[in-house]
C-alpha cells in the first residue's frame, strides 16, 4: 500500500493536537506548590498526596487491604500494579474481571463468607491511611473521576481510630463519597454510628445530583468540626450531620479518623442490580487527596 504524503508543515500541528488531546484527557489540576496556595480560607494544608511520580502509592501515606474485606463484595482486593498504581500524576484503582486465588480460603462450609470461596471472580484495590496518617477535625478533599457501569461501587470514606478496639459502627464512619453504578447521576454522603447505621436502617445521609462523574473530575469533601460534618460536592454543601451532644453512640467523631479509597464490585449495595461483566476493566482515577485543618 502506498504511504500517504504528509506535508512537513502539518507535522508540528499534528504534534500540538496530540499533546492537547492528552492533557484534556488527564485534567491534572495542580502541583504541590499550588495546593498550598489554594488552601480554603481559614484552613492550613496539613497533609496531601498529589500522586506525582510513577509506580506504587507512597508507602508513607497508604497501606493496602488484601482479600475479601467487607459487605459481601465480589472483588478480591490486591496490591498488583494492574489494580493499583500511580501514573501520569494520578492514582489509578482499576477493577478487572478475572479469576484470582483466595489466600484466606478454608472450605465452602466455612462460617466466614470471606473464607468460603476458593477463587474470586474480580480484582480491584483498596488503600487506607490507617496507622500512618489520621486526623481529628478539618477539611478532607479528594478530586476524582469515577468508574461506570452496573455493579461498580467506588468510595471515599473514613473510619475512627478505635475501629479495632470497639468495632463498627461504634467507631464511626464518614462516607465522603459513595456511588453505585446503577444510579449514574447521584453520589451519596453518609455517616454511620452506633445509633445511626444501615443495619438499623437509621443511617443519616443524602444524595445529590452529579453531572458527568465518569468523564469529568469532581472534588468530594467534608468540613468536620466538633459541632457538625458538612458534605460538599465541588465546594457546594449538600448535606450536614450535627452533633446532638448526647453520647458516643450518636457522635463518635471526637477522635482521629483515617481515610480509605476503594473501588468495590457488587456487594450488599453495589450489587443490588447485579454486575454487568461487559464493563470491565473500569478505573477510579484520583487526582489528589488533601487534608486541611483550621488555622
Amino acid at each position: 500500500m502506498q504511504k500517504p504524503l504528509i506535508s512537513k508543515y502539518l507535522i508540528p500541528l499534528i504534534f500540538i493536537g496530540l499533546t492537547l488531546g492528552s492533557c484534556e484527557g488527564n485534567n491534572k489540576k495542580t502541583d504541590d506548590t499550588e495546593a498550598e496556595e489554594e488552601s480554603p480560607a481559614g484552613y492550613t494544608l496539613v497533609w496531601a498526596d498529589e500522586f506525582d511520580g510513577k509506580g506504587e502509592p507512597n508507602p508513607d501515606n497508604w497501606a493496602y487491604e488484601i482479600g475479601f474485606i467487607r459487605n459481601n463484595e465480589a472483588q478480591y482486593y490486591t496490591d498488583d500494579p494492574k489494580n493499583i498504581r500511580v501514573e501520569d500524576g494520578f492514582l489509578i484503582i482499576e477493577a478487572h474481571k478475572e479469576k484470582v486465588e483466595n489466600e484466606a480460603f478454608v472450605s465452602e462450609e466455612a462460617d466466614n463468607w470471606m473464607k468460603k470461596e476458593a477463587y474470586g471472580k474480580y480484582t480491584s484495590a483498596s488503600v487506607t491511611t490507617k496507622d500512618l496518617n489520621e486526623w481529628k477535625y478539618g477539611k478532607v478533599s479528594v478530586r476524582a473521576k469515577l468508574p461506570k457501569g452496573i455493579g461498580t461501587w467506588p468510595a471515599i470514606w473514613m473510619l475512627g481510630q478505635n475501629w479495632k478496639k470497639v468495632g463498627w459502627p461504634q467507631c464511626g464512619e464518614i462516607d465522603i463519597m459513595e456511588h453505585v453504578g446503577y444510579q449514574s447521576d447521584s453520589i451519596f454522603g453518609t455517616v454511620h454510628t452506633e445509633a445511626f447505621n444501615h443495619i438499623k436502617k437509621t443511617e443519616v445521609g443524602k444524595s445529590v445530583f452529579i453531572e458527568n462523574p465518569y468523564d469529568d473530575f469532581h472534588e468530594y469533601s467534608i468540613e468536620w468540626t466538633p459541632e457538625k460534618i458538612v458534605f460538599l460536592l465541588d465546594g457546594t454543601a449538600y448535606h450536614q450531620f450535627e452533633n446532638l451532644h448526647k453520647t458516643d453512640a450518636e457522635w463518635p467523631f471526637d477522635q482521629p479518623f483515617h481515610l480509605k479509597l476503594n473501588l468495590a464490585i457488587g456487594g450488599s449495595w453495589g450489587g443490588l442490580k447485579g454486575i454487568d461483566d461487559s464493563i470491565f476493566p473500569q478505573k477510579m482515577i484520583i487526582d489528589y487527596a488533601r487534608v486541611y485543618q483550621l488555622q
